[in-house]
């Protein structure tokens, strides 16, 4: 299967496109490990994201989604993947989705990890770092801190959920409770997927 995985900062994304993966038997693709494969690669994309990088500037989205393009074709993900932190934008899902159909492929689900602003703030604040042999608070996990950067995600990705939801794509996942439960609602959710989609491009 050929899945994005979309969530707020604090959702457990992380831990999910790893269980997730395994039990699809497919690799968990992230940007960060894109970029910085490219980067210490020092291949012609990844010092092209450094010399933006290096500004201070954001990586144009083409340098990105040629990046992913590029990890999508390897063998290892050609019988599927799960993408995570990528697509960001309706304009990267729309190149996403033309660059698999060069590659004769297509997404088979979206899934949205839902969690409830107060929980994530909650989640989030709650998170301390050992400094010094001390406990402390991170400046970027402060209560109003999280609250901003859940709010650039809500703008930034909001969108980005009516698009898939749009498309039929879009499974949005409860994900509150232990990491079992929330990984059996995605992998219900995929089955359901999978069970619509199975005439559909990319099937399987």
């Amino acid at each position: 299967m050929r899945v994005v995985l979309l969530g707020p900062p604090g959702a457990g994304k992380g831990t999910q496109a790893q269980v997730i993966a395994g039990q699809l038997g497919v690799p968990a693709i992230s940007t960060g490990d894109i970029f910085r494969a490219n980067v210490s690669g020092e291949t012609e994309l990844g010092l092209q994201a450094k010399s933006y990088m290096d500004a201070g500037d954001l990586v144009p989205d083409e340098i990105t989604v040629a990046m992913v393009k590029t990890r999508l074709a390897e063998t290892d993900a050609k019988g599927g993947f799960l993408l995570d932190g990528f697509p960001r934008t309706i304009a990267q899902a729309e190149q996403l989705k033309e660059s698999l159909h060069e590659l004769g492929d297509a997404l088979d689900c979206v899934l949205e990890l839902v969690v409830d602003e107060d929980e994530l703030v909650r989640r989030l604040s709650g998170r301390r770092t050992l400094v010094d042999g001390q406990w402390v608070q991170r400046s970027d996990d402060e209560p109003e801190t999280v609250r901003h950067r859940l709010q650039v995600y809500r703008e930034q990705t909001a969108p980005l959920s009516g698009w898939y939801e749009a498309e039929g794509l879009l499974s949005r996942i409860d994900a509150i409770g232990a990491v079992e439960e929330v990984t059996q609602r995605a992998l219900d959710a995929l089955e359901a997927c999978r069970g619509t989609r199975s005439d559909g491009p990319g099937a399987g």
